[in-house]
């Protein structure tokens, strides 16, 4: 019993913070909202009121012969049923129109956060979970915060409606057959707690469905290589099983009310036979009188059962809600600054800068500088640090220790908008999104389709592009399938030229170019360069001989720095890369 009490309050919590969580959201919708509590009162009131006309239709018509009463009691029932169904229609649009539109609204917000997120959130989260909180977890609230609590409200309206009328028929007769309600309170709040839980673990498991999916989606070229399409359809089978045996638990439980409602509410309407017959035979009710109880307590069950049915479905969108909640209560650790970086960055200075993991140094008392013009390597072993030195400077990751100055402004002091908006980024990895070449290249900027032609120009895309159907028009697939991986990385090339930033970093920026392709590209890189701060990671040295200044890193420190030619003469370690490059 302790339990109980404490899961019954678990749960009444539960659904307060639910209601105070969503219901500020009906104050945009106050007009819609009286529209539809009017059809739900036109729906209980049709329903009472139909139970009641059985009493006039059994005493006044069949056996009192009231030819009057005749006449009019067909104009009452077509009016009655007329205003339960015109109320169930009003009420289901606008109580519809409105939970979607508070979806749409959290699922927008919930979407911008998760954006808004650090680095290192998506790192540790599966992009497939994050697509089941958007769209499954959010389709769950849907059906509470609109047709749930909707039918709720409905229901218990309904309930009460036919509550006074047993009520007004015989409060005697009332207590034996309402008794039920709290008798069953108990069996029908275990099965609610039941369901919360079976639908944790059933949100749960469709993420990971969903997770699978995204995954094998992703890799479907390796899956092909390997020949593991037998051992992934087993894999997701085994999710698609479980994910089965769990609602299909929760479909049981669910339908428990039903016989348990069935029961309970047979031996109350037998006891009301019983009793209310003998009141009958010993002339204390009328026949019209016993029947519109009769019916009242028939169709006051139907209500009932439906409310448990949809407490416990309730319990979907609670557990829904909170997982929801978990996401929003993350908040990103790197935060932006208020200064805004002017339009003619001279100088980037790293100082004694170090990036810590758990117990792992990826930098490690790190010193660097980098003025306008000059062009800095960073080249040595995977691992080194050389990515995370530029993680640093983008701000995806915030140092531990030591400080970025960027013109006299500490990194952290700068807006983050301001800092990005000055660095355009190309990576061995190249991002295409499914829209079309031009909007591409623009992504992020204010389009001009003469300056996207002049940069696909620039970066030697222009050729093959103008010979697609559509041109810069053309819509290219999700992740750009419909290139080759040297088209796809001229046109990363373009994007970061078109952003015109006063910082570029090149990221093996020009390995899936051919070696002829590679020299031009290099060269115009160069040439576009002079009046920016460059930040070159390469592993093939040939692509940075011209270098200003290349600094090796080894284990996080930059254990030498110079022009190539000083290095030849001094760094044993990039004698090795140089040796290694030659080989």
């Amino acid at each position: 019993m302790k339990n109980y009490k404490y899961y019954k309050n678990k749960r009444l919590i539960w659904l307060k913070d639910f209601l105070k969580q969503y219901i500020p959201y009906y104050k945009d919708y106050i007009t819609k909202f009286i529209y539809a509590f009017i059809g739900i009162v036109l729906v209980a009131g049709g329903t009472s009121g139909t139970a009641y006309v059985i009493k006039p239709l059994l005493d006044d018509i069949f056996i009192n012969k009231d030819q009057e009463m005749l006449h009019l009691l067909p104009f009452a029932v077509i009016a009655l049923y007329s205003a339960k169904g015109f109320g169930r229609y009003i009420q289901a649009y606008y109580i519809s129109y409105i939970g979607q539109d508070i979806i749409r609204k959290v699922r927008d917000k919930l979407f911008a956060h998760i954006l808004k997120m650090d680095l290192a959130f998506f790192n540790s989260k599966h992009g497939g979970e994050l697509i089941s909180r958007i769209t499954n977890d959010i389709n769950r609230i849907q059906l509470a915060v609109s047709n749930q609590i909707a039918s709720l409200a409905q229901e218990i309206l309904t309930i009460i409606a036919l509550v006074a009328m047993v009520i007004y028929q015989s409060a005697e007769l009332a207590f034996y057959g309402l008794i039920v309600m709290p008798i069953a309170i108990y069996p029908l709040a275990l099965l609610a707690k039941k369901m919360k839980i079976l639908s944790f673990k059933s949100q749960e498991k469709n993420s990971d469905i969903t997770a699978h999916l995204s995954e094998s989606f992703n890799n479907i070229e390796m899956i092909k290589a390997s020949s593991t399409v037998n051992l992934e359809t087993k894999r997701f089978a085994k999710h698609n099983q479980e994910f089965f045996n769990i609602n299909i638990k929760a479909v049981k439980t669910n339908e428990l009310v039903s016989p348990i409602m069935e029961i309970l509410g047979s031996i109350a309407v037998a006891t009301v036979i019983i009793i209310g017959g003998q009141y009958v035979i010993d002339d204390k009710l009328s026949v019209g009188s016993f029947f519109s109880f009769m019916t009242a307590l028939f169709m006051l069950y139907t209500p009932i059962k439906r409310l448990s049915s949809l407490y416990n479905s309730l319990q979907d969108a609670l557990a829904a809600n909170e997982r929801i909640n978990e996401l929003f209560a993350l908040k990103a650790e790197i935060k932006s600054g208020n200064e805004k970086l002017s339009n003619n960055i001279q100088k980037i200075s790293f100082n004694n800068v170090s990036l810590k993991f758990d117990d792992k140094y990826a930098l490690n008392d790190l010193t660097l500088e980098a003025s306008k013009g000059e062009t800095i390597a960073l080249v040595g072993d995977s691992g080194g640090g050389k990515s995370s030195l530029i993680n640093t400077l983008v701000r995806f990751y915030d140092t531990t220790s030591g400080n970025i100055i960027i013109d006299d402004k500490n990194i952290k002091d700068i807006t983050i908008d301001s800092l990005r908006n000055s660095i355009s980024i190309v990576t061995q990895r190249v991002y295409i999104f499914n829209d079309t070449i031009a909007q591409n290249i623009a992504y992020g900027q204010e389009f001009d389709e003469t300056k996207v032609i002049k940069v696909l120009k620039q970066a030697h895309a222009y050729d093959f592009v103008s010979t697609l159907e559509k041109g810069i028009n053309t819509i290219l697939d999700e992740f750009g399938t419909n290139l080759s991986g040297g088209q796809r990385q001229r046109i990363a090339i373009a994007r970061a030229l078109y952003k015109n930033p006063q910082i570029l970093i090149l990221d093996e920026a020009t390995s899936a170019l051919d070696n002829e392709s590679e020299a031009i590209i290099t060269e115009v890189l160069e040439e576009v360069s002079k009046d920016k701060i460059t930040f070159v990671i390469a592993h093939r040295l040939s692509t940075i001989k011209n270098a200003d200044k290349i600094a090796v890193f080894k284990n996080g420190k930059i254990i030498c720095q110079g022009a190539e030619e000083e290095l030849l003469k001094s760094c044993v370690e990039y004698q090795r890369l140089y040796n290694l490059a030659n080989i």
